[in-house]
């Protein structure tokens, strides 16, 4: 509410030079006296009234020359408000604000100290003063006001709100950590251009420089894993120390059986290190672990922040039989091996299938006749191994080799290739499975390459952490075992890998063009849904020497496990059901893979659905789209906007089939805690609103700068009479009336 205090005149003219009024009554006076003179000549009232317009319009020229100008102030009655905003986030949790030469304190801690203080007393006499608290958009329902901060809705929210008040300025707290919503300088700009703008305060709460830390980033273990098998559990390290740091992670467990297995690691000094620690469960059930890494700790130095140097997760172990076929010609040594090591494993169930040139199919234990003749007889099994087979007169059909690819790509099994010295994967180049092969053969060499002096395995920087080839737990022990491991003097003809395939192991000293041939090479197939194998020598039969089957077990036990894993997440009446990724995050999308378990109960699209329960409660209902190819496979996809647990009811409403799943998605963690303060989002801030920013040495200038701004504002309006386009009409007419009237009395 306004109200006027204040009108009046003022001369510009005769407030700068102090001769002007003199000059004006001189001219007033010379003009009454001759127009009083002409008067008293003549005589005539036509004369009287003209010499009075010649005094009036004297007086207006003389009256404009003084430049008038008419001041009207108006004070507001309504008193002004400061909104106070302070950052509530976890970030603000991060311990770097310094009090003294060894007392440091956290952000939040600091401005809580403050808080107490009433540090805004001096503007309560001037204004209203808010004080509220930001960090996450409040739009957000899942995600709370302390898991990010969005500075821009804090700014909006406080320009909305106050739009229509008396709103002076807005003082603003923090970090300046912004890691969610629009961008701050748009909220910014909107103040700015606001009549008259709102100026923003701002204050850094916290140090511009990262604080001596070691930082377990991120942990991404698998839902799941098998008995018998290594689960593989990768870790990003994340160092903001100045010198390299040899230090171990550590994995326990605070639920199930007792687990204490270390790995260490060397972190460079402002680096990151991304590996992975192999555990081999040796008991059932669910698990809470937790992978800790030690507080770095140099004389009397130590690392500030110490809750970041835990992760918990939870992981199940389970316990499946795998169903695996190896199809094989001849039996080769690498052959009787292999199907050595799968039939004594106790997690496999073996079928062989040995086509014979000379002999015919294979006959005794674990043998079957003849290749499964029906997508549903060959459906069961989770990994296939391909020998030194392919297409011909008493080997694998056409018909076949489609089966095996639709297994892949639709049942999402795993295939192994195993060629052989008789080269017969050549004759699959051509067909629809050879799409499959993780690497290029030769097409003018059949045979492969053959060498008088023994070959090794040479692990690439994928190969020494990767889950396959982890013959040790220690990632330095593991790539010794390989180098010592026994030899190989034939190997395929590779040309190269494909794209999208991930190299392992190549030849240690024969290379082409392309580089070292890569001979333990995997891929996923096109769909994504099963993974494929290549290994390119006959001889890992050969590692049984000195220690029998402590290497080549583990390893062809481990590629079982790791290729029939995602047919294993989740499985129910008549039905599995498999989710990519595995680990989602909050705004992923999720593809969804459910799988008829018997082909042959004639399954639609509208007959499968899925329930789906949300962390908070909510419930949605998803529908399954079949997928060409009579495999009985379903597909969907859904987003997950919460972090929690989901619940998912999968069922078949024409039939029996149904499962039961959970689903654990995780919330990204925004806020990092020990990150340093972003003091220039602050002062872009205040720079776009004409406010000011500091740190936290500069609290009360800032208090006082905002004293000043928040006080009442007098508003004055200038009126310039003299450059008014009507004021000089009006001079003007009265001109002309005067010298026409001149010509009429006949006054020239």
């Amino acid at each position: 509410m306004d109200k006027q205090d204040l009108n009046n005149w003022t001369f510009q003219t005769l407030d700068t030079s102090g001769w002007v009024l003199p000059f004006c009554l001189l001219v007033m006076a010379v003009t009454v006296w001759v127009s009083w003179s002409n008067w008293h000549r003549r005589g005539s009232k036509g004369v009287a009234a003209l010499e009075t317009l010649r005094v009036v319009i004297m007086a207006l020229i003389l009256f404009t020359l003084c430049r008038p100008e008419f001041i009207s102030v108006t004070q507001t009655e309504d008193q002004p408000e400061v909104v106070i905003l302070k950052d509530v986030s976890s970030s603000m949790t991060t311990r770097d604000v310094k009090l003294g030469q060894h007392d440091v304190i956290t952000r939040e801690e600091w401005l809580a100290e403050q808080i107490k203080t009433n540090f805004w007393r001096t503007l309560e006499g001037k204004a209203i003063v808010h004080v509220q608290d930001f960090g996450m958009s409040a739009t957000n329902a899942v995600t709370g006001i302390a898991d990010g901060t969005d500075v821009a809705n804090a700014l909006n929210l406080t320009r909305t709100r106050w739009n229509q008040k008396n709103l002076k300025a807005i003082f603003m707290l923090g970090d300046g950590d912004w890691n969610f919503g629009d961008p701050p300088q748009q909220a910014a700009m909107r103040l700015g251009a606001k009549d008259p703008p709102v100026p923003v305060y701002t204050l850094a709460v916290g140090s511009d420089r990262a604080q001596k830390d070691l930082v377990l980033e991120s942990v991404n273990p698998p839902t799941f894993g098998l008995l018998g098998g290594q689960i593989s559990i990768p870790f990003r390290v994340r160092s903001h120390l100045p010198v390299a740091v040899k230090t171990q992670v550590r994995l326990t467990s605070s639920r199930g059986a007792a687990v204490s297995i270390a790995k260490q690691i060397t972190v460079p000094a402002f680096g990151q290190v991304h590996d992975s620690l192999v555990w081999a469960p040796h008991d059932l059930g669910d698990y809470t672990l937790t992978l800790t890494l030690p507080v770095w700790q140099s004389g009397l130095e130590k690392e500030l922040l110490e809750d970041n140097n835990r992760q918990t997760f939870h992981l199940s172990v389970r316990t499946e039989k795998l169903n695996v076929l190896v199809v094989e010609s001849y039996p080769r040594w690498e052959y009787r091996y292999l199907r050595n090591a799968l039939t004594r494993d106790p997690g496999v169930e073996l079928s062989v299938l040995l086509l014979h040139p000379e002999l015919g199919p294979g006959t005794g234990d674990d043998y079957i006749g003849r290749f499964p003749d029906t997508r549903e007889q060959l459906s069961r099994f989770d990994v296939v191994f391909l020998g030194d087979v392919g297409l011909g007169e008493k080997e694998l059909t056409k018909e076949q080799c489609e089966l095996l690819r639709g297994l892949v790509e639709q049942q999402g099994s795993g295939l192994v290739f195993l060629p052989g010295q008789r080269g017969r994967h050549h004759s699959l180049i051509d067909q629809p499975i050879g799409e499959l092969m993780p690497v290029t053969l030769s097409p003018t060499n059949k045979e492969g390459y053959y060498i008088p002096s023994e070959s090794h395995f040479k692990l690439t920087s994928t190969g020494r952490g990767h889950f396959l080839t982890m013959l040790k737990a220690d990632e330095g022990l593991n790539e010794a075992i390989w180098k010592t491991l026994p030899g190989f003097f034939w190997c395929a003809p590779v040309e190269r890998s494909r794209p999208g395939s991930t190299v392992l192991a190549t030849h240690s000293t024969k290379r082409n063009q392309y580089g070292y041939l890569p001979l333990l090479v995997t891929r996923p197939s096109p769909s994504l849904a099963g993974e494929v194998l290549f290994m390119g020598t006959d001889a890992a039969w050969r590692w049984r020497r000195g220690v029998e089957d402590l290497y080549h077990y583990r390893f062809w036990g481990q590629v079982v496990r790791w290729m029939a894993h995602k047919r294993k997440m989740a499985q129910g009446q008549g039905m599995r059901l498999t989710f990519s990724p595995e680990n989602p995050k909050v705004g992923d999308e999720m593809f969804l893979q459910a799988t008829m378990l018997d082909l042959s109960g004639g399954t639609t699209a509208s007959d499968l659905r899925a329930r789906i329960a949300a962390p908070d409660g909510s419930t949605s209902d998803l529908e399954f789209t079949a997928i060409e190819g009579g495999w009985g496979v379903f597909k969907t996809k859904m987003t997950v906007p919460q972090g929690g647990t989901y619940s998912l009811e999968l069922y078949n409403p024409s039939g029996s089939q149904k499962l039961n799943a959970e689903i654990i998605v995780d919330k990204p963690t925004l806020e990092k805690i020990g990150q340093p303060a972003n003091a220039k989002v602050f002062s872009e801030i205040s720079q776009r609103t004409g406010g000011q920013s500091g740190g936290i040495a500069d609290l009360q200038k800032l208090i006082s700068q905002i004293s000043v701004v928040a006080e009442n504002e007098e508003k004055t309006h200038i009126y310039p009479l003299w450059s008014k386009p009507w004021w000089g009409g009006i001079m003007l007419l009265l001109l002309v009336v005067y010298w026409v009237s001149r010509k009429v009395l006949g006054m020239i």
